[in-house]
């Protein structure tokens, strides 16, 4: 299946220049969405792994059915001010200001192996927070992929030390 095709692009969101590759489209055609997290499940087959991290929101809603239809658990990557109890933080710059990512402080045990998944690869700089954030509560990141990469801004650069992969590319 073309997975490229059932992505809507918007021209100009949520600003002008943007490109937004928008994934409802996939996700509400169940048979492509079926199809989505099983290729992305034939991506890791070979590669061993405890635990499944999805960055909010949108990692959520790949992460989550990987996790169950493998029979891993489910590792949620938040937003600031989402989890209750003690926290582990990172803070990552953005084009203008900061924002961070956040993990429950018991999420991770040392030595845990992750695959962290998210939706879309840009600049990376979400990605590459939260996969610092696992590293830092102790995690071994098993490897690190996304739905779709947009490979004109390079973000797949600060993986290049890990087991990595994209399933859909836009130039940007």
């Amino acid at each position: 299946m073309d997975l490229k095709s059932k992505i809507r692009v918007i021209e100009d969101f949520p600003k002008k220049g943007i490109s937004f590759k928008d994934i409802t489209t996939l996700t509400r055609d169940g048979e492509a969405f079926q199809e989505a997290i099983n290729m992305i499940i034939d991506e890791v087959k070979d590669i061993e792994f405890d635990y499944i991290a999805g960055v909010e929101a949108r990692g959520f809603i790949l992460a989550a059915p990987m996790a169950m239809k493998l029979g891993k658990g489910f590792i949620p990557v938040r937003k600031p001010g989402k989890l209750p109890g003690e926290i582990l933080r990172k803070e990552y710059s953005l084009e203008y200001g900061t924002n961070a990512v956040e993990l429950s402080a018991d999420a991770i045990k040392k030595g845990d192996r992750v695959l962290l998944v998210d939706d879309l690869l840009a600049t990376g700089g979400t990605a590459k927070a939260a996969l610092d954030l696992l590293e830092e509560a102790g995690a071994e990141i098993a490897a690190v992929g996304f739905l779709i990469e947009l490979e004109e801004l390079h973000g797949m650069e600060l993986f290049k030390d890990y087991k990595n992969f994209s399933l859909v590319k836009y130039d940007y």
